[in-house]
């Protein structure tokens, strides 16, 4: 396979999945990264790394970065990450004809990423979803008297601003906007999917749950089999939708054993970790239009250097301490690979952007993975604010940042 292609962010583990899985294919595999250190840049399967403007902070600039990559180095196929998908996708009509942009259009990323948009959507197709509304809404005030509920931000994403309210609460001052939802809390055991298709068919397919925990983020966990309704509720949402890439959801299943939808992350999950190599390069890059996607035999994995400060920081509760420590011990570390061992022993230095703010910013890891990346209604105005990039003016542009 001779193909290169552009991953549009390096610092997450399921970055460096996709690189390795896009390396063993044959593929030359290039980074665009607003940070300079990252974890997947001292990997053996990265070729080439480059420095883009914050999306969120520039959008316009990082496209233009964006577009100048595409254009030097020839790239044949974009892969979005994770929240900087929602500012790549403006790509799509600004690409060359031969470039493929793995991602939906836009208004489509925009909608499900939305938590109240996608639960519209949901209920437009007839699936089940939890009673949802906008925290401006007078049913929001019925819904908290009645029962107990979550309020969340619309465009929030690791768990931030998540607030929960007993019931017949109080929404304060500051709840009370259109940038928050009031969804009814569904209480039972949370599980969270990966899927990827074309066209509406599913060609893998993954559910699996947390063992362990920093804030609402998960840094191990097991893959789940026979969740059938979960994966009938997936087959008929993509279906219905006729959606191609990756898409996630997160579910909640009460004590009947119904499965509700929180969320949707139109976007690369961590579920990326389940999935065989070969068969989701394949799909990926086009080879393989209807094959299944295999899922390898091991079935926990995790993120060692964060499962193990989750386990130290338990110490002082027995209990919960050997459940965590436990669960480390059975799950294989995302990051070790014995022909790619620079990102295992390197992560705590390449992590650094991110691990700084966690330390001396009091912001979770989840946080800070993802402020610079994050997606924002503005970011939409601004990115057109100076009209469609030419390939002429993408050529001249002078990056922000410097090559890697």
């Amino acid at each position: 396979m001779d193909k290169t292609v552009l991953l549009t962010l390096g610092r997450l583990p399921k970055a460096l999945e996709m690189a390795r899985c896009l390396k063993a294919a044959g593929c030359r595999v290039l980074i665009a990264e607003p940070f300079k250190w990252h974890l997947s840049r001292p990997s053996r399967s990265v070729d080439r790394c480059f420095i883009t403007p914050s999306p969120s902070d520039d959008p316009h600039g990082y496209l233009a970065t964006l577009l100048k990559i595409v254009n030097d180095e020839a790239v044949d196929l974009i892969v979005p990450v994770s929240e900087e998908a929602l500012h790549v996708s403006l790509l799509a009509d600004r690409l060359p004809k031969e470039v493929v942009l793995l991602s939906q259009d836009q208004k489509t990323l925009a909608d499900l990423h939305d938590k109240y948009a996608f639960t519209r959507k949901v209920a437009l197709t007839g699936l089940s979803v939890p009673e949802t509304y906008l925290a401006t809404d007078p049913e929001a005030e019925g819904l908290i008297a009645t029962h107990e509920t979550v309020i969340k931000p619309r465009l929030g994403c690791s768990g931030a601003g998540l607030c929960f309210l007993d019931r017949g609460g109080q929404l304060t001052d500051d709840m009370k906007r259109d940038a928050n939802i009031v969804q009814q809390r569904i209480r039972g055991s949370e599980v969270s999917t990966l899927t990827f298709c074309r066209d509406g068919a599913v060609l893998a397919h993954v559910v699996y749950e947390g063992l362990v925990f920093t804030g609402t983020v998960a840094t191990c966990f097991k893959r789940i089999s026979g969740a059938a309704q979960i994966d009938r509720w997936v087959e008929s949402f993509v279906e219905k939708s006729r959606y191609s890439g990756f898409i996630a959801f997160d579910f909640m299943i009460d004590e009947t054993g119904t499965a509700w939808p929180l969320e949707c992350n139109p976007r690369l999950t961590s579920g990326i970790h389940f999935m065989d190599h070969d068969d989701l390069a394949a799909a990926v890059t086009g080879q393989a239009s209807s094959q299944p996607v295999r899922m390898k035999p091991k079935e926990r994995f995790q993120e060692g250097h964060t499962t193990l400060t989750m386990v130290y920081a338990s110490i002082l509760r027995p209990r919960e301490f050997v459940r965590r420590l436990t669960a480390m011990f059975s799950a294989r570390d995302v990051l070790w690979d014995l022909g790619d061992p620079a990102p295992f022993f390197l992560m705590t230095p390449m992590s650094w952007p991110i691990l700084k703010q966690t330390i001396f910013g009091g912001r979770s890891f989840g946080e800070a993975a993802t402020q610079d990346i994050e997606w924002f209604p503005q970011n939409r105005r601004s990115s057109h604010a100076e009209g469609p990039l030419s390939e002429t003016r993408t050529r001249q542009f002078v990056a922000t940042g410097d090559e890697a």
